[in-house]
């Protein structure tokens, strides 16, 4: 799968990935309205107005981007219906030719790791068929459990050519109270990054690994540390735009090949209508609003790029 994702960001020479993590406060008014008037102020009605916008925007972006991030949380708290909303996403996205992150965040051991990966990136065996439950094309994954928590979903991905992005040094303030505590000298953060270039060693595509890492755009001198220590590891950053990252913070995430890193923007496009700079498009028009942001974004990373 991180041949696809190479793939796709060459196609489109954009190295970004659109979070989709819906609010309810993000739709518009009239989408809510029409979903509420079919389903009732409830939870079914909160997942089809979820759907609704998500398909809008995809519909809007999808030939500019390589790769969408839904946040499984958002629709998780919408309860049934907002897992079928998740689940709906996923199955567009792919149909539109694009990579799938799903930011799950899992973090277990044994047999209950296992079962995460198989919910997320496998197939679950019922009877004498086996079913793809979600489906997505690559999960993020919580480490600090260690390789119990992690082999699980690495042996799925070797089963199923899919890809993981494990939590190096995340992009939220407090991230430090345990990511950049010292051990021998050296932060925490450094260590998990030699383990996931070490697991990457084993599960290698053409030249980049399928085992990835999330590193922050916020911390962009530890990110310019972390490349080095996993140079064949993609790199997943959070944090640019409304968390205050821009283009000029990211070079250092880059190889020289121009590859090896995919900046996330979750709010500061699906909710970029609510901004300033683009509500001459207003909520009526807000996909239309999302994709202006798409290219601004990729045009501030390859300027960027360009003048490193």
């Amino acid at each position: 799968m991180i041949q696809k994702l190479i793939a796709n960001i060459q196609k489109t020479h954009a190295p970004i990935v659109v979070g989709l993590d819906p609010m309810l406060n993000y739709i518009p008014e009239h989408i809510t309205k029409k979903a509420f008037a079919e389903f009732g102020e409830n939870l079914e009605g909160a997942g089809e107005a979820i759907w609704q916008y998500n398909k809008e925007i995809v519909d809007h972006t999808y030939d500019l981007i390589p790769a969408v991030k839904p946040q499984i949380a958002m629709y998780e708290q919408f309860g049934i219906p907002g897992l079928a909303a998740f689940k709906r996403t996923v199955d567009y996205c792919k149909e539109k030719g694009l990579v799938v992150i799903g930011d799950v965040k899992r973090g277990d051991i044994g047999s209950t790791s296992a079962a995460y990966a198989t919910a997320h990136l496998g197939k679950v065996q019922i009877g004498s068929k086996a079913y793809a439950a979600f489906d997505e094309d690559f999960a993020t994954v919580n480490p600090y459990l260690g390789s119990d928590g992690v082999k699980p979903f690495i042996e799925v991905c070797k089963q199923e050519k899919k890809g993981l992005f494990i939590l190096v040094k995340t992009s939220n303030p407090s991230s430090g109270e345990f990511q950049d505590q010292l051990i021998d000298g050296r932060p925490l953060y450094e260590l998990v990054g030699e383990k996931v270039a070490e697991w990457g060693v084993d599960c290698m595509g053409e030249d980049y690994s399928y085992i990835g890492a999330v590193v922050g755009a916020t911390y962009p001198e530890m990110g310019k540390v972390l490349r080095k220590i996993m140079p064949k590891s993609f790199i997943l950053v959070p944090g640019y735009g409304a968390q205050g990252g821009k283009g000029a913070d990211l070079v250092h995430f880059f190889n020289e090949d121009g590859l090896g890193a995919i900046v996330n923007s979750s709010r500061g496009i699906i909710a970029a209508y609510k901004q300033e700079k683009y509500a001459k498009f207003g909520p009526e028009h807000f996909a239309e609003a999302s994709r202006a942001a798409v290219e601004d974004m990729v045009e501030d990373i390859d300027s960027a790029l360009r003048n490193r």
